[in-house]
């Protein structure tokens, strides 16, 4: 079995949901006491916030890029980084060690060509809604890729960054991440991609009229299945 990197803290809230997802597809894989051979390497997140706000994002990669190579000196096969927005400094963080990291968005379009979407909503924080570094994997892959409109696009940053990355969950939140859904679908999105892996927290697949790609589970399984794969 390989041994499986993750940078997590991006909160730590979803991390925790890697760990246990990732276990979880051992197990049913493996049966009996099998588990995962996993190193995590934690980051404070008010720090990343704070560059991600102020567009220091090269800071951001040097942060990241560090953690990376403090997991690979401590045998990690590849990495995975356990948050969709950061995946903008993947280029800077590649450059600074050997091994492979995972990309959550190549991940998910695996799953989306799986099941045949051409079209899809994505929600996100507003970096990962509204900049090209996630979108352009989609599209490069011929996926047609929508998001919501500039006030939805705030309403679910603010959901985020204020109530799931602090453990908040709330109905009223609940509400208005399935009304934007809504109207996702009637722009003719044949699915909706839940790309911040907190919204998973939040947004099950009986909460969407479309068919969720969550990509924190999407992620998770992926590096199961690269770490049996030897």
């Amino acid at each position: 079995m390989k041994t499986i990197g993750l940078i997590g803290g991006m909160s730590w809230e979803s991390t925790i949901s890697y760990y246990k997802i990732i276990n979880e597809e051992i197990k049913n894989r493996l049966g009996g006491l099998h588990s995962a051979k996993i190193i995590l390497h934690s980051v404070e997140f008010a720090e990343i916030e704070r560059c991600q706000a102020s567009g220091n994002w090269e800071k951001c990669g040097r942060i990241i890029g560090t953690a990376a190579q403090g997991l690979e000196t401590a045998g990690a096969d590849f990495i995975l980084i356990c948050t969709n927005t950061m995946h903008k400094v993947v280029p800077q963080i590649a450059s600074m060690i050997r091994i492979p990291i995972i990309h959550i968005a190549e991940s998910t379009a695996d799953e989306l060509e799986k099941c045949q979407i051409q079209k899809v909503g994505l929600l996100g924080t507003k970096y990962t809604m509204t900049q090209d570094f996630y979108k352009q994997k989609l599209i490069d892959r011929g996926i047609d890729t929508i998001i919501p409109d500039e006030a939805d696009v705030d309403v679910i940053n603010n959901i985020i960054f204020n109530e799931l990355c602090v453990g908040e969950i709330k109905t009223e939140s609940r509400e208005k991440f399935k009304k934007i859904i809504d109207g996702l679908k009637t722009q003719g999105a044949e699915g909706v991609i839940l790309g911040c892996t907190e919204i998973g927290l939040l947004i099950q697949q009986t909460d969407s009229s479309l068919p969720v790609f969550d990509t924190t589970i999407i992620h998770a399984k992926r590096a199961a299945e690269i770490a049996l794969n030897s």
